[in-house]
């Protein structure tokens, strides 16, 4: 995981003494191509770029590779911890807490679902999903087959039915039963699909979530911060949710995704099973990019 980040990053010194002076402009232009080459955007890059020529500028031009390395995990870290998370999940602040989820086809958006109620229910909540993805019966089936997996309730009409009733029924059903959560599922949205765009306005509308998460494939890599801008200009969310991030062999794209979207990671999906799912965390994160025994 991550490795082409350790690569590229330990690459900036591997032609040079690790004591030998750098020009400031030298060193940030290393930086900045290691870093854009780890799936980090250009905005980000320039950023820490800037800040990397400055302590350079200030050393003297006399910087270790753990000097430098430290001054980029601290960089990264401000921009993890300048996005806060508003709401905690997991400590709702009403019951049903109500979470619609967006995304396109093949990102693991069911999946994910899936794994987030498991992962609830592991912790006594009490989960229904709504399959409000009408569009292709294989959704609906895809969803119920995952429903008996975790063992949560599921509410679902036929295919072509109003994705919404489906989300208002689900709702319904949670409020009678003093349930815990609503999991909404909806359709893979495709590229300039307009009339998939207006249904999940209209799910937002009549669901009224507590909160709209988008779930991002890490496969994509920069792809993910393109399909993050057009949901958010489209339908707008709340937070995210990254998927197959145990694959992201380059490492950078959740700091371009935080950075440009203004938005928090809320989970990530790190395997195949129904429990390989966590709460994000950027302290794990950092570890993973900055090692202690990075080279």
């Amino acid at each position: 995981m991550f490795e082409g980040f350790r690569k590229r990053l330990g690459s900036i010194f591997s032609s040079r003494n690790r004591e030998e002076v750098f020009k400031k402009s030298e060193l940030g232009e290393r930086v900045f191509e290691a870093l854009v080459e780890s799936d980090v955007s250009i905005g980000v890059a320039e950023r820490i770029s800037d800040i990397s020529e400055k302590f350079v500028e200030k050393s003297g031009g006399k910087i270790t590779q753990s000097q430098m390395l430290s001054i980029i995990r601290r960089s990264v870290k401000s921009v993890l911890d300048s996005v806060e998370s508003p709401v905690d999940i997991l400590k709702p602040p009403k019951k049903p807490y109500v979470i619609m989820f967006l995304g396109v086809n093949g990102g693991g958006k069911t999946t994910t679902i899936a794994k987030l109620a498991a992962y609830l229910r592991s912790r006594g909540s009490r989960v229904v999903l709504s399959a409000s993805d009408t569009f292709r019966a294989g959704a609906i089936e895809q969803i119920a087959h995952w429903s008996n997996e975790v063992g949560v309730e599921l509410i679902r009409h036929e295919k072509g039915s109003d994705p919404s009733s489906v989300a208002y029924d689900a709702i319904t059903h949670a409020v009678a039963r003093k349930m815990d959560y609503v999991l909404i599922d909806t359709a893979g949205r495709m590229q300039n699909n307009k009339n998939l765009v207006e249904e999940m306005k209209k799910i937002k509308r009549v669901a009224k979530p507590d909160m709209t998460l988008l779930i991002l494939d890490a496969m994509i890599g920069q792809d993910a911060l393109i399909q993050g801008k057009s949901f958010m200009d489209d339908v707008g969310f709340d937070g995210l949710v990254i998927t197959k991030l145990d694959t992201d062999a380059k490492g950078g794209l959740l700091i371009s995704l935080c950075y440009e979207l203004k938005k928090p990671v809320y989970f990530i999906g790190t395997g195949q099973r129904a429990e390989d799912i966590m709460e994000f965390d950027s302290n794990w994160y950092l570890e993973r990019l900055f090692p202690e025994s990075f080279n």
